[in-house]
């Protein structure tokens, strides 16, 4: 499997990294299959975290391919925020893992710029990975976040992080655009090695798998995670990567044109609907996005869909986050006001006047009629 420079860590990844948390729900002889066929056809990065099954996810990894520690870059992840805290964390997973040492070690899900200056402070938890780091216990300190990205820009400006994990996915780029937009050319700047997390967006573009994993593998990433418990998903996921061919700009569009899960609903940030009086109604959409992904369109999708929306929307919990802004924002949507004669300006074919009085309902709690 081809292979590609993880920043300045020097670290070779290949394009495909098995990701642990889905071990959860696979049998051991299963995710035994699945490691070590990974393995097997080149893969040579698996990560966990301690908070996947309190260890379990690390104990299966651990049995299933321990014997072959030396073929793999080994990564697990803490939530803790103290010097303390992480070291007992990693202790415990160095122990799940049965090994002496992990090649990179995460600041888990930092999600709000006080969470980031937590990890940094007097007696924080990058005390402790330094510490385990010149004890030889990791080699690599990293950090993830899921969704806005405002605390990674943060974290990477104010600490020389070797590496970082985030969503990236073309459908959460509409909804977080600061993450290719800031944060990836900041990370390329300082040397800060990327992995890519979501390209799914958490499975809700099961329908477009093979097209969202190239679109993730084409950004400016050493390596894309995949959640895997299955053969046939394992099978799909490294023969893409044998003949990945990056996305064109045109490519790119045409996706963004096309993607069901796009449709004519998600917005696609191009501000091509800016009102007379300077209303630009992108800005609403951006709290949407913060809101709930965009997800829900006041429509109700088949079942299957439903669920899966119901599930993923307020995955990364900033719904609340979203209202406050909203609620601050000198110029709102005007609910008796018609917005029609903005349709005609959107390329996608959105319904500007109908997802506006959609947004509204959801940013300010208001029953709204749409």
């Amino acid at each position: 499997m081809q292979k590609r420079t993880l920043g300045k860590t020097g670290l070779e990844t290949s394009l495909i990294g098995f990701g642990g948390f889905h071990l959860l729900e696979t049998p051991q002889s299963d995710a035994e299959k699945l490691l070590n066929g990974y393995l097997d056809r080149g893969g040579n990065y698996i990560e966990t975290a301690r908070e996947y099954g309190n260890g379990l996810s690390e104990r299966k990894i651990r049995e299933a391919v321990s014997h072959r520690r030396d073929e793999y870059i080994l990564a697990t992840k803490s939530p803790a925020r103290t010097r303390e805290g992480l070291l007992e964390s990693l202790e415990q997973s160095l122990r799940d893992l049965q090994t002496d040492r992990v090649e990179l070690f995460f600041m888990h899900h930092v999600q709000t710029i006080r969470e980031a200056e937590q990890v940094l402070g007097p007696g924080g938890a990058m005390e402790g990975a330094v510490e385990a780091q010149k004890a030889g216990k990791l080699r690599y300190i990293g950090i993830t976040g899921h969704g806005q990205p405002d605390s990674l820009i943060y974290s990477v400006e104010q600490h020389p992080y070797d590496v970082l994990m985030c969503v990236l996915n073309y459908y959460d780029r509409f909804n977080y655009p600061k993450t290719e937009g800031v944060l990836l050319p900041g990370c390329e700047k300082r040397g800060v090695g990327v992995m890519a997390m979501k390209s799914l967006a958490d499975g809700y573009l099961y329908r477009s798998a093979e097209r969202a994993l190239r679109y993730s593998l084409s950004l400016p990433v050493a390596c894309v995670v995949a959640g895997i418990n299955r053969e046939d998903y394992l099978q799909k996921d490294l023969d893409l990567a044998d003949r990945f061919e990056p996305m064109s700009h045109d490519d790119k569009e045409k996706l963004f044109h096309t993607a069901p899960e796009l449709g004519s609903y998600v917005c696609r940030l191009c501000k091509k609907c800016k009102d007379a009086d300077g209303f630009e109604p992108y800005l609403v959409f951006l709290l949407e996005g913060l809101f709930d992904r965009q997800m829900d369109n006041g429509r109700v999708p088949p079942t299957d869909q439903y669920a899966l929306r119901e599930r993923l929307r307020f995955w990364f919990g900033q719904a609340e986050r979203a209202r406050d802004i909203y609620r601050s924002l000198e110029v709102k949507v005007q609910p008796e006001k018609d917005y029609s004669h903005l349709n005609p300006l959107c390329p996608y074919g959105i319904d500007i006047e109908r997802k506006l009085k959609v947004s509204h309902a959801k940013l300010s709690g208001e029953a709204a009629f749409f």
